[in-house]
């Protein structure tokens, strides 16, 4: 690896955690803003729901890892949340199989490490008639409802409180926005660049309300590389430069 060595932030789940880095994506806006002081590792699978997850816990999170992540953020439940398909086959999780697959990767997870960080990410609210009206033929019916989702969003905040964790209410947070049916997804079911800003919004919130030391949130964590250089650009008075370090003033959002 590069270094000098910076803190993991590592996105585990689905397809909203594999393209978070499309269409102005939650993931990329997360790797901009700790740009300077965490690296942040994208491990997502389009269609995957939390049994496939825990099938490969052991290789995308080795016990026997040199270095270990500092803060894990977990996604799975909307596949899980499908209905289920009358040949057995496909995404359809089993909600009571669902809750104890998320406790088994927490577990995991907080095997790792006595200090890692963890969050999880509760399933998002659909656009049930886009959902509808983008379904391809090629795939037999699709089951997705709002109704579901808010079962399996509502079963993950309650695992997180039973064991401690950090949660996003995805499902609530996202359907504040009054326009949220049209202006938080791509196709319905993903999220759109306005979706995303949301993600972040609340991740941060849980970052800087969490009482960890340290803190990561993004404003208490050092950047690299932060001394003064009589490299850096040269003020008006034509004496002294300007460290660059902390400037923000690129970011269409001042993130909180």
């Amino acid at each position: 690896m590069v270094g000098p060595e910076r803190p993991q932030f590592v996105l585990f789940g689905s397809s909203i955690v594999q393209i978070s880095y499309s269409n102005g994506g939650w993931g990329a806006i997360l790797s901009d803003i700790y740009s300077r002081k965490a690296d942040v590792l994208l491990r997502g699978y389009y269609g995957w729901n939390s049994r496939r997850a825990i099938q490969v816990l052991d290789q995308v999170f080795p016990k026997d890892a040199t270095v270990q992540p500092t803060l894990v953020i977990v996604y799975f439940g909307g596949n899980d949340s499908m209905g289920p398909h009358s040949s057995g086959l496909g995404p359809h999780v089993p909600l009571p199989e669902y809750i104890e697959n998320m406790r088994k990767i927490a577990t995991h997870l907080k095997s790792l490490s006595e200090n890692i960080r963890i969050i999880f990410l509760s399933c998002p609210p659909v656009d049930e008639a886009r959902v509808r009206e983008n379904t391809s033929l090629y795939f037999s019916e699709l089951v997705r409802t709002n109704e579901l989702c808010r079962l399996y969003s509502e079963a993950c905040i309650e695992l997180c409180k039973e064991m401690n964790l950090k949660v996003v209410d995805l499902w609530t947070a996202l359907q504040k926005r009054e326009d949220w049916l049209t202006a938080c997804f791509t196709d319905g079911i993903h999220l759109a660049e306005e979706g995303s800003k949301i993600v972040v919004e609340e991740i941060l919130k849980v970052l800087k309300e969490a009482d960890w030391t340290p803190s990561l949130h993004w404003k208490s964590m050092p950047n690299e590389f932060p001394e003064d250089s009589p490299y850096d650009l040269v003020l008006a008075d034509g004496k002294t430069t300007i460290n660059p370090s902390e400037w923000t003033y690129h970011r269409q959002i001042q993130w909180d």
